[in-house]
């Protein structure tokens, strides 16, 4: 019964406390199981120092990235000063710039940090949604990446921009972009017309590109092709040459504009004309598409996994958390069979995505951390086929758990009813615009799994459908094994037609869902390895049932 009330007592306190005051380490038992699974030996000295970070990223920074996020504080862009001289000034918050600073400030690519500890770091980084630092980190650490691939003959000049972006100077740690969309064409990297002119040691690079994030970066991976040439090379490029920044003269470029996106809104993205800027070579100057995809573009989209998992968990955790805190028609949300059930599939897909992204990055380690750009290899066919094997499946993690993240989000802010699209009231709506935004980076999923397609046929010759398979699955029952690896060779013998005919149109259909089954059985075999946990801690838990 209820009577009226005009001092209605109700409030948010407690569920308030519960979000806001929630460590997204110390407070996740799943994720720490995940991390002792992986991390073995490592796991007790990574624990203590997580637990150290946990503070500044679930405190101090999640209220920062909530605080930039208000549009009337978004990257504006200025391109004159008082005195009619052009600057091409990124007007940022403050706060933007404060975290930008902490949170490279933690060296995440210097040589003292541990492979495991940097990608958790980043892992509950991503909790936060993008909030204009996440894509620059994912963008240096694929330019580190880059620089280090090619040590023999390395520009002075690119020892420098490594030992920056890796160490630091005197704690100022440069950040890494990449800018290789061009107008005609987003991920065609072999259509780019930017044009890089020979220049004693170096380049001048003479054209546009079209979309550019991370646009306040100090360097940048640009790919273009050396006059006369028809391959692109990768070069990495300054925004101010030595001692310009102060004076704000930027490297003979200009910012046109900065986009209009529905997500990452605190990211500048822009469109850039380069008029000589000085640009210095990595790699082979024809080999900048296997090198900035094998290489770059991967460690993006690995991060990418991470980034899903990580606002999968999130979205999954505070809509569990609201659901038992809230009354609805005299029983709390969670206790209704439909939300409940709803919520069980959103905490599930969450952990089966972290657990996958942990263990490709597993991998990863086990690789020594060094891709391959293009898949020729003179290395022993088992190693081959460990790398390729690794490719394939940054590729389809990409590709599916990109696309899964906005529709846990949506659930998720479906949860809190008409509170789940108020944006001071929780962050999943922006988490939701960054994760729409996500699927898109670094490949959308059609041309990813077109691309998936291609390697596998290319691979068929040193690595059989059936081997893949096998390989990928490793664990899982024999019978769902065999029975995805016969699909596999299926389509190997009879790939689709390249014309949009019915017939192809529907294997096309059929090839999406076989990659997506692929992916889930590995998910599914991640999770079992790691074994059940919630993904809050039992002294958070008021139903366990939707938990468990």
């Amino acid at each position: 019964m209820s009577l009226p009330d005009r001092a209605n007592p109700y409030n948010f306190d407690e569920i308030i406390g519960q979000i806001q005051g929630f460590n997204y380490y110390a407070d996740d038992p799943f994720l720490q199981k995940a991390l002792e699974r992986h991390a073995g030996a490592e796991f007790p000295a990574l624990d203590q120092a997580l637990r150290r970070f946990d503070p500044l990223v679930s405190q101090r920074w999640r209220k920062m990235a909530d605080e930039i996020a208000r549009p009337d504080v978004l990257p504006v862009l200025q391109n004159y000063d008082a005195h009619n001289r052009r600057i091409d000034r990124l007007v940022r918050p403050e706060t933007t710039k404060i975290l930008e600073r902490e949170i490279f400030g933690q060296g995440l690519f210097a040589a003292a940090t541990p492979p495991w500890l940097g990608m958790v770091k980043r892992y509950l980084l991503h909790q936060n949604g993008e909030f204009g630092v996440m894509c620059p980190i994912a963008c240096t650490e694929g330019l580190v990446a880059l620089a280090d691939q090619f040590p023999e003959g390395r520009h002075p000049a690119v020892q420098r921009i490594l030992d920056h972006c890796k160490e630091g100077f005197d704690g100022d740690f440069g950040v890494g972009a990449q800018f290789m969309s061009e107008i005609q064409g987003g991920s065609d990297i072999p259509a780019n017309l930017l044009e890089a002119v020979p220049a004693g040691d170096h380049y001048l690079l003479h054209g546009s590109k079209f979309f550019c994030s991370a646009m306040q970066a100090d360097y940048a991976v640009v790919t273009a092709k050396v006059s006369g040439g028809e391959k692109p090379g990768a070069f990495i490029v300054p925004a101010w040459l030595p001692g310009d920044k102060e004076r704000e003269k930027r490297n003979a470029c200009r910012i046109n504009r900065i986009k209009w996106k529905m997500g990452t809104a605190e990211l500048p993205t822009a469109e850039v004309e380069y008029d000589g800027a000085v640009a210095y070579a990595v790699g082979p100057t024809d080999r900048g598409v296997a090198n900035a995809v094998g290489v770059v573009l991967t460690l993006s989209r690995l991060t990418v996994g991470f980034s899903s998992a990580a606002a999968m968990v999130r979205a999954a955790r505070e809509a569990g958390l609201y659901s038992q805190f809230r009354d609805v028609f005299g029983q709390k949300i969670c206790q209704t069979p439909l939300a409940a059930h709803q919520l069980r599939g959103m905490i599930n897909t969450s952990r089966r995505t972290t657990a996958a992204a942990f263990k490709v990055f597993g991998l990863f380690v086990s690789l020594g951390r060094r891709l391959q750009g293009g898949l020729d290899s003179n290395e022993p066919l088992a190693m081959r086929r460990k790398r390729f094997l690794l490719r394939e499946l940054i590729i389809i993690q990409k590709l599916v758990t990109a696309f899964e993240a906005p529709e846990v989000i949506r659930q998720a802010m479906s949860i809190f009813g008409g509170h789940g699209v108020i944006e001071d009231f929780v962050s999943l709506p922006r988490l939701y615009r960054d994760a729409a935004v996500n699927e898109l980076w670094e490949g959308p999923r059609n041309v990813l799994l077109m691309q998936a397609l291609r390697d596998l046929l290319r691979v068929q010759g040193w690595y059989p459908a059936a081997d893949f398979v096998a390989d990928m699955l490793a664990g899982a029952q024999p019978a769902r094994v065999a029975e995805l690896a016969a699909e596999l060779a299926g389509f190997m013998a009879d790939p689709p037609a390249v014309e949009a005919t019915a017939q192809s149109m529907a294997r096309a259909a059929q090839w999406e869902r076989l990659v997506e089954e692929l992916f889930h059985a590995y998910q599914d075999q991640a999770l079992a390895e790691i074994g059940p946990a919630p993904i809050v801690s039992r002294e958070l838990i008021s139903f366990p049932a939707i938990w468990d």
